[in-house]
């Protein structure tokens, strides 16, 4: 391929509702007329990923598309002079593959106000590990240290912990002190989420006696949420007076019924997190603590496993059935 030419996963609409995910060959010229151009040299797979890569017009409105929320590389030229030519960055969230042409490519043009410089600490790989998982994850931390927790409350709950989020959140929590307490419908992966600094592995069911209950018995100080759904309810029933749950999730479902007991009982916080749309400037705050004094290294070389481009479309389809562990770093040399 010559220099104006690169590799880019597609997704066409071959059949109505019918979804073809392939790799194709591009050319500059069709990117987004954006400021700054990247050379990617790794991606990662999220699950909105694989809800673009089969279809839901909630995430990507019109097809044929290139997914990938999340991009680190090189930068080529930046028309808006804000970054140097071959400096390291990384891109996450903002409506990078969603519906601009997003990171599953070996390049991608954005608005510089969407790129974070990679911080010192971290490299590419490591930046794609974490991703928006990881700055997901760092935030629904830091939400809780926010709201008062520490190390010496109690258990920490994570739902949902051998996903992206999940995993990412369970080692950060170890890594901080907290015990957590790991909840997955996937026990075979119960060495995973030890490996990551888990306390204890739960069967999700676990939760499934709450469901009909107004409150229950307190069982964890603080939980991290990444399911929604009558999951986080159930979750929030169960926390310790005082406690709270950063939320951040809705793989359960967008909708949950609800009542006022946890909340007034025992003045339990409901903390949402979002890290689409975050300031850039708190976007660079989080991945500074994630490259400094929050950084995992042991764990990230157990979080990932990485595939090629070409894999990109298999690999969806595993996250789309909800299948995945951990998470998937796309390394464009492969």
């Amino acid at each position: 391929m010559d220099d104006d030419s690169f590799r880019a996963m597609w997704v066409e609409e071959v059949a109505a509702g019918k979804y073809d995910q392939s790799i194709v060959v591009r050319r500059l010229q069709d990117l987004p007329p954006n400021a700054v151009t990247i050379a990617v040299s790794h991606s990662s797979l999220n699950y909105k990923d694989a809800l673009s890569a089969f279809g839901n017009r909630a995430v990507t409105r019109e097809y044929p598309h290139t997914p990938g929320i999340d991009a680190a590389g090189t930068v080529i030229a930046d028309a808006s002079g804000t970054f140097e030519p071959g400096q390291k960055v990384l891109v996450t969230g903002y409506d990078l593959g969603m519906n601009t042409a997003g990171g599953l490519a070996e390049r991608i043009a954005v608005p510089a106000d969407w790129v974070t410089p990679l911080p010192p600490g971290l490299t590419l790989r490591e930046a794609m590990v974490l991703g928006t998982a990881g700055m997901t994850a760092a935030l629904c931390v830091e939400k809780l240290l926010e709201a008062g927790a520490g190390p010496d409350d109690g258990e920490v709950l994570v739902t949902g912990a051998t996903g992206g989020v999940g995993s990412i959140a369970v080692a950060l929590l170890a890594k901080l002190g907290f015990r957590v307490a790991a909840v997955t419908g996937k026990l075979e992966s119960a060495e995973f989420l030890t490996g990551l600094g888990a306390w204890k592995v739960l069967d999700r069911e676990t939760l499934a006696p709450f469901a009909n209950k107004a409150i229950a018995k307190p069982l964890w100080a603080w939980a991290v949420d990444t399911v929604g759904g009558e999951t986080l309810f159930n979750v929030i029933k169960c926390l310790k007076y005082g406690g709270g749950v950063a939320a951040c999730g809705m793989a359960s479902g967008a909708q949950f019924q609800a009542n006022v007991f946890p909340f007034i009982l025992r003045g339990i916080s409901l903390l949402g997190v979002d890290s689409v749309e975050l300031p850039l400037h708190k976007k660079a705050e989080v991945w500074e603590k994630m490259a400094g004094p929050w950084y995992i290294g042991e764990q990230l070389q157990k979080l990932a496993e990485d595939i090629s481009l070409e894999q990109a479309p298999e690999f969806l389809a595993r996250l789309h059935r909800g299948h995945g562990i951990g998470r998937y770093v796309v390394d464009m040399t492969i």
